[in-house]
């Protein structure tokens, strides 16, 4: 079950004395979320607003739909890093999921015994990666986990950042994520070339992620492939505020339109195919918003991510483009 540390929210309130808050967070907590705000309006007589578009990651904040609001305060609930703010006015808030991994972690240590593996997990589940590495390690299992870097904390992993299981993949065999999100352990999956296992403590199943990841992979490096047969290419700029590349967008311009391909220049707020079909003469595009954007995603037209973009302007100058999504960030 979620929990959210509502008394963080009470305190910040019962503090500042704001007129109206807001509130956002992922999709799955939503109806959490509401909660919460219920209770806001109830103990303290002020609104309290759900920013309820899909928000995921503090790249996705909706800091502007709380100003338009009016809200003196904006909870971004759900996306755990290792700070508590952003500026004076966005305050993040943890919804931990207190669901127990005992039962599928020694499933995972029967199969990965005698095994050197780096644990991971999203936001969600950081509590419980220390108990799960006890007991894997008792059952036999040799568990690494590496340090966080940036936003991350030690052994947490973002759908675009793998700063810890970058760090360890040299040592291990392979890794393993706890939780339910396929979206996270293939990035994972990707980022170190190792095989990687998912521990879903809802249907406790051990599920290996890699097969799917390098499906993942063959779809991006064939989009790049197709891109290299473009003439004219669309690069996308991300209004979402953590994902505003601009400086990014003007060098693969610069740099694509050295190697005589033309470019426009092209902003978007929600990056999606039926966005892009109005949009004609294109041959292929690059986006610098959300790289999960282009690996996820199904595209008419070539998608880049800025590794594939990366990854294309090296095929240009007949470099090799081995392992491009093996780096620890993808922006």
């Amino acid at each position: 079950m979620i929990v959210i540390d509502e008394k963080r929210i009470f305190d910040e309130i019962q503090r500042k004395r704001p007129v109206s808050v807001a509130l956002n967070g992922p999709d799955g907590i939503l109806p959490k979320i509401q909660e919460t705000a219920s209770k806001i309006t109830e103990r303290f007589g002020i609104p309290a607003y759900i920013l309820a578009d899909s928000c995921f990651g503090t790249c996705d904040m909706n800091t502007n739909g709380a100003k338009i609001l009016g809200a003196e305060i904006l909870f971004h609930i759900g996306h755990t890093i290792n700070t508590s703010t952003f500026g004076e006015n966005v305050v993040l808030v943890d919804a931990f999921d207190d669901v127990s991994f005992e039962s599928v972690a020694r499933k995972c240590a029967a199969e990965l015994k005698g095994k050197t593996i780096s644990l991971a997990t999203d936001s969600q589940h950081l509590p419980q990666i220390e108990e799960v590495k006890r007991i894997l390690e008792k059952e036999g299992v040799h568990v690494k986990i590496g340090e966080g870097k940036g936003q991350l904390n030690d052994g947490q992993v973002f759908g675009c950042e793998f700063y810890p299981v970058s760090q360890t993949k040299e040592s291990v065999d392979g890794n393993v994520f706890l939780g339910q999100s396929t979206f996270h352990a293939a990035g994972i999956a990707l980022s170190t070339g190792r095989p990687t296992y998912m521990l879903d403590p809802y249907f406790d199943e051990v599920r290996e992620i890699t097969e799917f990841a390098q499906k993942l992979q063959k779809k991006s490096i064939l989009a790049i492939y197709k891109a290299l047969e473009a003439e004219t290419f669309g690069i996308i700029v991300g209004l979402k505020e953590g994902q505003f590349s601009k400086t990014t967008a003007l060098k693969f311009k610069k740099e694509l339109e050295r190697a005589g391909k033309k470019v426009q220049l092209f902003a978007l707020t929600e990056i999606t195919d039926d966005k892009l079909r109005n949009l004609k003469g294109i041959d292929a595009f690059v986006q610098v918003a959300c790289p999960r954007i282009s690996t996820d995603n199904p595209f008419h037209k070539p998608m880049l991510s800025t590794p594939q973009a990366n990854a294309l302007l090296k095929l240009l100058k007949n470099e090799s483009i081995e392992d491009f999504l093996q780096i620890p960030h993808w922006l």
